[in-house]
């Protein structure tokens, strides 16, 4: 049985973790902040990891518009998963 996490100590895979989410993140951060070059399928990869772990509630906030915009594009078109090339079946 582990103990509980208030009293446990931290580890250094514990720290290496956390220094690979804040890779993650700011990845992230680096595709939304330069949209025109990156694909849809980036995107929304970016989007997602920053609705579910950004610091602020703006970052969070505008990464879900951003989502939102994207769908948006995509709507009602025929087979939108091959409009982009990443994405594969």
């Amino acid at each position: 049985m582990s103990a509980p996490l208030p009293f446990r100590k931290r580890r250094a895979r514990d720290q290496v973790r956390f220094e690979w989410i804040d890779e993650r993140l700011r990845e992230a951060r680096f595709v939304m902040a330069d949209v025109a070059h990156h694909s849809d399928h980036l995107l929304r990869l970016a989007c997602n990891v920053l609705v579910q772990h950004g610091e602020t509630p703006e970052e969070r906030e505008d990464a879900r518009i951003l989502l939102v915009v994207l769908d948006a594009r995509h709507h009602g078109r025929r087979g939108d998963q091959r409009s982009d090339p990443e994405v594969r079946r």
